[in-house]
C-alpha cells in the first residue's frame, strides 16, 4: 500500500518547466525505487494515471514509454506495465535526452573523472553557428573535456552554448572544475530539454582529437553530435563527443509500441 502522506506530496508542479512526463516519470521511478511498486507488480493503468495526476493519455503514455526504455518497467501485452528493476548500463544510452554523466550515474556507474581542457568564450566553426542559428559575432561559450571511466580514457568532447546558456556555465565554477553536470545546470538556469537530436558517425579521430584521447591519429572512434532544443525551440546546448567504444560502449533500447 503506498504511503498516502509521501504520495500526496509527489504531485504535478503546474507552474514547473519541467514537462508533465517528466515530472510523473520521477515520481513513478521514486516509487519503484522506494518499494511501493514491487519488482514484477503491475503499474496502475494510464486511465488510473490520468485520473491520479489530472493528466492527459498521451502524456502518460510518454512516461510509460520512458520507464520502459529506461528500465524500470515492461510491459505485457493484455496485461499491462509492470514494475521492475534496472540493469546496470555497460555503456551509453545515447537516446535518452542526458549526459554520459548523468546517465552513468543514474544507472549505478561510479569511477567517471571529468577533466576541463579548456572553456571560454570563442569562436565557433561553421557547422556550429548553423545548429545554434548565431552569427559570427555572437559570444560563443564552448568547453572541451576529458572522460575517464575506471582511470580509462574514455572520450573528449565540446560543447558549444549561444550568449544566454554560455553566461550560465561560464558563471558555474563546479562545471569548469569537472565536478559538476552542464545538463543540471542548464536545467536549473531554465534550459529544459524538451527534444535533442544526434547524429552518429564511425570516423577516424583527427590530430587534435587523437592527442586528447591518447591514441593515434586516425584511430576509429565514434563522433556524436548532438543539438538540444527546449519548448519554444530555443537552441542551448550543441557538443561533439568522440567515443572510444571499447571502453564505453554506445547502447540503444528498443521498446515494443
Amino acid at each position: 500500500m503506498i504511503d498516502k502522506e509521501r504520495s500526496a506530496m509527489q504531485t504535478i508542479e503546474r507552474t514547473s518547466p519541467i514537462p508533465y512526463y517528466e515530472q510523473l516519470f520521477d515520481i513513478l521511478k521514486a516509487r519503484i525505487e522506494g518499494g511501493d511498486f514491487p519488482a514484477e507488480e503491475r503499474l496502475p493503468s494510464e486511465l488510473e494515471l490520468c485520473r491520479e495526476f489530472g493528466l492527459a493519455r498521451a502524456t502518460v503514455r510518454q512516461t510509460l514509454a520512458k520507464l520502459e526504455t529506461e528500465g524500470y518497467a515492461r510491459r505485457v501485452a493484455r496485461r499491462g506495465v509492470f514494475a521492475t528493476t534496472p540493469e546496470p548500463a555497460s555503456g551509453w544510452i545515447v537516446q535518452d535526452a542526458e549526459g554520459f554523466l548523468e546517465s552513468q550515474i543514474r544507472h549505478g556507474r561510479t569511477g567517471i573523472e571529468t577533466t576541463v581542457v579548456d572553456a571560454g568564450f570563442r569562436a565557433a566553426p561553421e557547422h556550429v553557428l548553423e545548429e545554434l542559428r548565431l552569427a559570427e559575432t555572437d559570444r560563443i561559450f564552448a568547453i572541451d573535456r576529458i572522460r575517464r571511466l575506471d582511470g580509462e580514457i574514455a572520450m573528449f568532447s565540446t560543447n558549444w552554448f549561444p550568449p544566454d546558456a554560455g553566461a550560465v556555465i561560464a558563471d558555474a565554477h563546479d562545471v569548469l572544475d569537472g565536478t559538476g553536470s552542464v545538463n543540471n545546470t542548464l536545467r536549473q538556469a531554465g534550459f529544459i530539454t524538451e527534444a535533442a537530436r544526434r547524429v552518429i558517425h564511425a570516423t577516424a579521430a583527427p590530430p587534435d582529437v587523437a592527442e586528447h584521447l591518447d591514441v593515434p591519429t586516425g584511430h576509429p572512434v565514434m563522433r556524436i553530435r548532438s543539438l538540444s532544443w527546449d519548448q519554444s525551440g530555443r537552441r542551448f546546448d550543441y557538443y561533439e563527443t568522440w567515443v572510444l567504444t571499447d571502453t564505453v560502449p554506445l547502447e540503444v533500447n528498443v521498446t515494443a509500441a
